[in-house]
């Protein structure tokens, strides 16, 4: 994930967290992400909004989710291993 190419993994997670499915993830479908892996700090939340949403719009779009995905692989690999063990998993807000 970290060479700057886009995935079918990545596009899987993030179609994952983006539950309502209009291709940007809300500060409300991070947060139920971030809970299903085992996160419920608000401020954890409110941090990975800051870090991921690079424009400002309140919003996660397919390219900052990208971005994020190539600059901490490590960490998308966790999500991916996790969401993989767990595939009947559903997100909803």
């Amino acid at each position: 994930m970290g060479d700057g190419a886009v995935t079918p993994e990545m596009e899987r997670i993030f179609k994952r967290f983006d539950t309502n499915g209009d291709g940007k993830i809300s500060p409300t479908e991070l947060g139920e992400a971030l809970r299903t892996l085992g996160s419920t700090n608000s401020d954890d939340i409110q941090r990975m909004m800051g870090e991921l949403d690079t424009d400002g719009d309140g919003y996660i779009d397919f390219k900052e989710f990208c971005s994020f995905c190539w600059a901490n692989p490590g960490i998308m690999k966790d999500v991916a291993k996790f969401i993989g063990q767990h595939k009947q998993l559903k997100l909803h807000v």
